[in-house]
């Protein structure tokens, strides 16, 4: 089973799938052991530490590194792509929560907290901060060497 998967596309992808899974897995525990509270939705959100758009997009890009090399352009194009969306976590998406916050916030004072006459809030939690990213990064790229490891042998 594991020749099928070493060294090949399904390699990368599974491993940039599950290293997302395992980063919102943490996230969940992070979440509950500073809040002390279990929140399930955790898993279904995004935003928080680690981020796992960053812990995937790296996974599979370092995959696709340790696979056809650091030098080949497929792992260019893979870095490319990482890095789009991860400045696209700490900064456009990150924006866009602060600006549902604070039209939240508007709306919650205007409508004195019945917001359901206007649809509802809106999500804040949408990015992440320069440091989740960077967890998140850092997590998917041990990640997938653990994983490559694990295959081999």
């Amino acid at each position: 089973m594991n020749t099928l998967i070493l060294n090949s596309g399904y390699e990368a992808i599974l491993c940039g799938i599950t290293a997302a899974f395992f980063a919102q897995v943490i996230k969940f525990f992070v979440f509950t052991l500073r809040t002390r509270k279990i929140n399930f939705k955790i898993f279904t959100t995004t935003g928080g530490m680690p981020s796992s758009h960053s812990a995937g997009v790296m996974g599979l890009t370092t995959t696709v590194g340790i696979i056809a090399g650091f030098d080949s352009l497929i792992f260019a194009v893979a870095l490319g792509y990482a890095l789009i969306v991860m400045y696209d976590a700490a900064g456009l998406r990150r924006a866009a929560g602060k600006t549902a916050a604070c039209l939240n916030k508007m709306m919650d004072d205007f409508y004195k907290h019945d917001l359901q006459a206007v649809g509802g809030k809106l999500k804040e939690l949408l990015g992440h901060t320069p440091l989740e990213v960077f967890f998140g990064a850092l997590f998917g790229i041990l990640y997938a060497y653990a994983f490559h490891n694990l295959l081999m042998n």
